[in-house]
């Protein structure tokens, strides 16, 4: 997977990684890793966060670094905080979606098999309509 499925959760991830420990822009993004989401553009990730701010999901501050420039700290608002939780059980229905999804996929792929193997079938043709 090329992750740009998880990339569009973004707006739930970052609250998240926000609600767990507030930080700044390229940490989160570093942060992002340990939720299987990984090569997410800064500029996307800004983005996301610029339009968190607007909807006052999140606050940020300037603070000064030792190490260069002042950084952008992010924190959760009381309204991120109810935002997130609001997440919690759509990503959960989404979780059930694929998980059926799978599980279909897998018998289907098993029912599939025994023909592939004796050449006896022809694929499955698709309709959308």
């Amino acid at each position: 997977m090329n992750g740009c499925e998880a990339r569009s959760l973004l707006h739930p991830y970052l609250l998240l990684l926000i609600y767990e420990r507030p930080g700044h822009g390229y940490d989160l993004i570093d942060r992002l890793s340990c939720l299987g989401v990984s090569d997410v553009e800064p500029g996307h990730a800004y983005r996301v966060l610029r339009g968190m701010e607007r909807a006052r999901l999140v606050v940020s501050t300037w603070v000064p670094s030792e190490a260069g420039p002042a950084r952008r700290r992010y924190e959760l608002t009381p309204e991120g905080v109810a935002d997130l939780e609001a997440w919690a059980p759509r990503l959960a229905h989404l979780g059930e979606v694929i998980t059926s999804f799978l599980a279909r996929w897998s018998s289907a792929t098993r029912a599939a098999a025994p023909a592939a193997l004796d050449g006896a079938r022809e694929p499955r043709a698709v309709s959308w309509t």
